[in-house]
């Protein structure tokens, strides 16, 4: 449907990285695009709002998560954990770079990716190869914190979430339906 796909990012440390991604995928799926959204790090098992909705079946969108066992306070110190992490992911990015040249999807959502690649969970070629190989009209949309200039060069349009006040900061958790 898309006469010329183009690369996003959403990073910083601020909230609205995914919502953001979520908001451009609804629309394009109301505009007729298939949209697919891998989400990397959040596995089905979490109870994820977004999830949710679309399983309601207002709008055609694919949600497709990494169901590899992921705790984020202390994975990263597991070098099992990292290992078997980096494997899934790189599985995961050859699959999306085979969709994404057979324009199996107009439109890629990968979430959290960019935080990803940032803490050495994925390969800056392995994502490199799925922006390479995609069809031409095929946009494809990262989310997360940290992202290199490395990426950031292989980008149409770059926003930075800037976190100025947050409720956390003040010992509020998160809410059903507003932070997931």
């Amino acid at each position: 449907m898309l006469d010329k796909g183009l690369v996003q990012i959403y990073t910083g440390d601020g909230k609205g990285k995914t919502t953001a991604a979520l908001g451009l995928a609804l629309r394009a799926a109301g505009r007729g695009n298939k949209v697919l959204i891998y989400q990397f790090l959040k596995p089905s098992y979490l109870d994820i709002g977004e999830r949710l909705a679309v399983r309601l079946g207002a709008v055609d969108i694919n949600i497709e998560t990494l169901d590899v066992p992921w705790d984020m306070t202390q994975s990263l110190q597991d070098e099992s954990a990292v290992a078997q992490m980096q494997a899934a992911i790189r599985n995961v990015l050859d699959e999306i770079a085979r969709m994404a040249e057979l324009r199996d999807y107009d439109v890629f959502v990968l979430d959290e990716i960019v935080f990803c690649l940032s803490k050495g969970l994925a390969a800056l070629g392995d994502i490199r190869r799925v922006l390479d190989r995609r069809d031409p009209c095929v946009e494809i949309i990262m989310t997360g914190r940290g992202a290199t200039g490395e990426l950031i060069e292989c980008a149409d349009l770059v926003t930075e979430m800037k976190n100025i006040k947050h409720p956390y900061d003040k010992g509020l958790p998160a809410r059903k339906g507003i932070e997931y």
